[in-house]
């Protein structure tokens, strides 16, 4: 096979070599295109008989002496196109020669074969580049998976269906925008390198500035420098970058990807939940045409309300558990053995509430679903509740079984923040890699005074997964991370 590959490779430089002994150019100018195959396609009646002039790829071609029929693909999709020796002269040769991947223009006119395939007939041929790897002819399937991220051209290119996502992508963030822009929102940016890593518990990647002399860390959050905006005067902020995390690949984590980060002055995380549902509702009406998706095989109904439980709740209804009462030692080393949840000594009830919904409530969320009062070992930056401060004023939204949605009453308290960073940073100093840095100038900003906000975090590779129904966030990034090869 080897062999095969390479004898069609070196035949395709031959070709190359050949156009250039003739003169023409194997890789052209700027070409003016005055259709997309799509539009030829369903305009046929209006262009029967008219002249057009189209570019793209081939993608197939069969050629029988004088004439052959070829199909070139385009952004919009493939279309026929006829040439014949009588149509092209001396430029039939070029048609004729033409291999798999070749990517030309074409000038010609529309017309209808016996078969009724709307085709163009080619009346001059011009060569913008030659192709001089083949195309795989194979290329689904699962052996392939690795490839087809490792070289997400080719995977564009032969599999259209991966194309679309990436389309359905775009329009989803761009509804995205538009929703919050029509409601006050301002986009702004902020940096990508930070002194000290914070927003959330994450192991960051770090870097070095030569300048400066100094390491910086690449942002695991958006969320401290959009809350000192808060504290500048604004009202309504929202930023949607790329985060990076040095964590572990799963089929819902990739080790850079893209969030949104939203706040909102003098609201809570009840103001934040309404505009959860709302704007993901709004994108799917508006994308799809439907807020009723199947993902996975679960048919998933995105209209408002969405369910509204606590942890404890959520705990309680799905595995039949109180843990309201379990405080003692003894009960949550019960509990986590029952579980098989490891556990360091001394047992945090937060942690062991938390880990307890993680493995065993989490996968139960299928339909869209707000769970609330997060345990404070594990929200940082999250409002006590007043009436209960084990707990903060915290959701996070599930669909299809995982997280979409993280929000919190933000704490505007510096000193309770304060304590809050101090009890992170044991938690580092015990070897927590992950747990929150102590951030001196973000208390200083607190301290001059922020509003009380809502604030919220979306995985927006997440959202696109769940309304392009794929199961992995690979199939939703252009450009998974992946590990070097030996061969490269």
């Amino acid at each position: 096979m080897d062999q095969d590959i390479s004898d069609i490779i070196k035949a395709r430089f031959q070709k190359l070599d050949k156009l250039n002994d003739k003169g023409i150019n194997p890789y052209g100018q700027k070409y003016d295109r005055t259709h997309g195959a799509s539009e030829i396609i369903e305009d046929f009646e209006d262009l029967e008989n008219k002249n057009v002039s189209i570019a793209g790829r081939v993608m197939a071609k069969r050629v029988h002496g004088k004439a052959g029929f070829a199909h070139l693909q385009d952004m919009s999709g493939q279309i026929q196109i006829y040439g014949r020796v009588d149509d092209l002269g001396d430029q039939y040769q070029l048609f004729n020669d033409l291999d798999i991947g070749d990517i030309i223009g074409v000038n010609g006119d529309v017309f209808k074969t016996r078969k009724g395939e709307v085709t163009v007939a080619c009346k001059e041929i011009t060569m913008l580049c030659k192709s001089l790897k083949p195309l795989p002819e194979k290329w689904h399937g699962l052996k392939d998976v690795e490839l087809r991220y490792r070289h997400r051209y080719v995977d564009l290119i032969v599999n259209p269906e991966v194309k679309d996502v990436f389309i359905m992508r775009s329009k989803i963030i761009s509804t995205m925008r538009e929703y919050l822009n029509d409601r006050g929102f301002l986009e702004v940016e902020t940096p990508t390198m930070h002194s000290i890593p914070g927003g959330a518990n994450a192991k960051p990647f770090i870097t070095h500035h030569n300048a400066l002399d100094i390491d910086l860390y690449l942002r695991i959050a958006l969320e401290l420098h959009l809350k000192r905006l808060l504290v500048g005067g604004f009202d309504k902020v929202y930023e949607i970058g790329r985060i990076f995390r040095n964590e572990g690949i799963s089929t819902k984590h990739n080790p850079e990807f893209t969030m949104l980060e939203l706040y909102q002055a003098y609201a809570d995380y009840e103001v934040i939940m309404e505009l959860v549902e709302d704007m993901v509702s709004h994108i799917a009406e508006k994308v799809l045409g439907t807020t009723k998706i199947s993902y996975q095989g679960s048919e998933i109904d995105l209209s408002p309300p969405w369910q509204r439980l606590t942890m404890l709740d959520a705990i309680e209804k799905y595995l039949g558990i109180d843990l309201k009462a379990a405080e003692s030692p003894g009960d949550l080393k019960e509990i986590a053995e029952k579980f098989g949840i490891e556990t360091d000594e001394p047992i945090s009830r937060g942690k062991l509430i938390n880990d307890v919904f993680e493995n065993e409530v989490e996968a139960r969320l299928i339909q869209p679903t707000f769970i609330t009062d997060y345990p404070i070992e594990i929200s940082p930056l999250a409002k006590r509740k007043e009436n209960d401060p084990d707990f903060t004023y915290r959701f996070e939204a599930f669909v299809g079984a995982f997280e979409l949605a993280n929000a919190f009453s933000e704490l505007n308290d510096p000193q309770d923040q304060r304590g809050r960073f101090e009890q992170q940073a044991k938690l580092r100093e015990a070897g927590d890699e992950e747990a929150h840095a102590m951030d001196e100038d973000f208390l200083l900003a607190l301290e001059y005074g922020m509003p009380p906000a809502g604030g919220l975090g979306i995985g927006i590779d997440r959202l696109i997964m769940i309304l392009t129904d794929n199961a992995s966030i690979r199939d939703v990034i252009l450009f998974p991370t992946m590990r070097q090869r030996d061969d490269q």
